[in-house]
């Protein structure tokens, strides 16, 4: 990563008390980013009023980018952010993704050149959801009551390499811990904004890519994060989102045709 620049991508949408602790845990990593992105799927201005206030706090740049809410529309917000930066890694979060202070560090250090990172998660319970936002917590322990998937909250980067295992694969990415090099993603013409509503942009991207000749470098025990509780999104959408999935993956399919070209 020497001499490489490195954006933290957040992609949110009207959870500013989420949005909190996420920047609230960016404070305290060990390296910080270049620059940090914002990616909102239009929120109201109590997430703009949020990010202003951190603006003043974090002493790196931080950029909100806004599209009015008409709906579930990620992917063009994504798409836009990643236009308008010119770091060269991307690592990509969703707005309620705590980070381990590690969490930057360990993934510019797994960064290689013919891979994406798929980061792993570890998931809070609604009753400490609710108490982490309450109180502002941004420290876990994979031992604690109410945290789940308990392997991916331990840190343990010595062992990292025993689940690494990099190859080409696409259908297990989380795009809430994802890592990218931003010519790649330009290479297959990014999130594909033909997605309507939630659910499978990141397996579909992922395909792209490993269509393109991109494997996979699978992260655990390492840049460790902690998923907040909530609802699940309307699935309304899902098999059709997968189809373009499947698509992909039968077609063997590199670019899509409306994706971050739409951006420039």
């Amino acid at each position: 990563m020497k001499n490489k620049k490195t954006a933290l991508l957040i992609a949110t949408y009207n959870w500013p008390e989420a949005l909190n602790l996420v920047l609230k845990s960016l404070c305290v990593q060990t390296q910080m980013p270049d620059e940090i992105l914002i990616a909102d799927d239009g929120s109201t201005s109590e997430t703009r009023q949020l990010i202003e206030k951190y603006q003043t706090i974090i002493q790196i740049p931080i950029r909100h980018f806004w599209h009015e809410d008409l709906g579930f529309r990620k992917t063009i917000i994504l798409n836009q952010a990643i236009s308008n930066t010119n770091c060269d890694y991307i690592i990509q979060i969703d707005g309620d993704i705590v980070m381990h202070p590690k969490f930057v560090e360990n993934h510019t250090m797994n960064a290689k050149i013919g891979f994406y990172t798929k980061g792993s998660r570890s998931l809070l319970s609604d009753e400490l959801t609710k108490k982490a936002i309450s109180f502002e917590l941004i420290n876990f322990s994979a031992l604690q009551r109410g945290l789940k998937n308990r392997i991916n909250a331990t840190y343990a980067p010595a062992l990292a390499t025993i689940f690494r295992g990099d190859k080409y694969r696409s259908d297990n990415l989380k795009g809430c811990n994802f890592a990218f090099w931003r010519n790649d993603f330009i290479a297959v013409n990014g999130y594909n904004n033909d997605f309507i509503g939630w659910g499978h942009e990141d397996i579909e991207l992922a395909a792209r890519l490993t269509n393109y000749g991109i494997k996979q470098r699978q992260l655990k025990m390492t840049a460790i994060c902690y998923h907040l509780y909530h609802k699940f999104n309307s699935r309304v959408f899902e098999n059709p989102n997968y189809q373009y999935y499947l698509d992909s993956v039968e077609k063997h399919i590199v670019t899509c045709k409306n994706g971050i070209n739409q951006s420039f």
